[in-house]
């Protein structure tokens, strides 16, 4: 999943108070089905950000109304995101597995791996449940030498990641140009090789891989499960997250009707990453 602020257009702010963490995690899955593609947790409050044209507040509306909250609304101009993400930035660290860092970090000498990102308004850092239980899947697979996927690649963190683990070849792709900057950027300060990456919410026609990764949302990851089912091997696996507890049945439903099994759910933060096989 990558929720990104660009750099080029106005943003609307929209903060929720007085709520729960639940309540919280709740909304982003919603309003990030709504165009949101920013947000800050903090204690009690979330800052939502939208593109202003991107706005139907009437929909919004209806969101917050329904969770029966209260939101204030506020135009942001432009301005430099990376110094307000810098102020807070703190590397993420997966167990002795992989540390995801910013360059102005120390290194963390206690991980296998280390990832080198540009922090930006992105939960692709690492910081969002989702990315980190991907991570956390990615630990338990054999990524040596096999082909990947990267379904939505975001900031690219997972596939430098499959790289890093020693996968032969990755095709990652995003429908957000600045998305793809931000990861050419990362991919090459990690000094990948093996990551193709493209502008494009086309799925490959005739490829087949190893390993999908699809760190999305739950509308998304329902649209496209049946053709990424069918660009995976026979003896592949595809790691999907994005999602809540209660979005288990219809995923699972989803991967049963089109030949999937799951092997494992992962949970964290009242969000979960399912790892589905052939």
């Amino acid at each position: 999943m990558h929720y990104c602020l660009s750099e080029m257009n106005n943003y609307i702010q929209i903060k929720i108070e007085d709520l729960t963490s639940e309540q919280s995690e709740i909304l982003i899955a919603e309003l990030g089905d709504h165009g949101f593609n920013g947000f800050e947790e903090g204690e009690n409050f979330l800052n939502a950000y939208i593109e202003e044209k991107n706005l139907n507040e009437d929909e919004l509306q209806k969101i917050i109304a329904w969770h029966q909250l209260r939101f204030t609304k506020n135009v942001i101009e432009q301005k430099n995101w990376n110094e307000e993400w810098e102020k807070n930035f703190e590397p993420v660290i997966v167990k002795d597995f992989v540390a995801v860092r910013a360059e102005f970090h120390q290194p963390v000498k206690t991980v296998k791996h280390e990832i080198i990102i540009t922090p930006k308004m992105s939960f692709g850092t690492g910081h969002h449940a989702t990315t980190f239980l991907m991570m956390q899947v990615m630990h338990d697979i054999d990524f040596e030498n096999k082909t990947v996927f990267d379904f939505g690649t975001g900031t690219g963190i997972l596939a430098i990641l499959a790289e890093k683990l020693g996968a032969s070849s990755i095709a990652a792709i995003d429908n957000d140009t600045w998305s793809i900057n931000n990861a050419k950027e990362n991919i090459e300060r990690n000094h990948c090789r093996n990551i193709h990456l493209r502008l494009s919410n086309t799925l490959p026609a005739t490829a087949k891989f190893n390993i999908i990764l699809a760190n999305i949302n739950k509308n998304v990851i329902m649209e496209h499960l049946k053709a990424l089912s069918q660009l995976v091997d026979e003896n592949g696996q595809v790691l999907v997250s994005g999602f809540l507890p209660d979005d288990e049945p219809d995923i699972l439903n989803l991967a049963y009707k089109i030949g999937l099994k799951h092997k494992h759910i992962f949970q964290r933060d009242q969000w979960i990453a399912i790892w589905l096989i052939p």
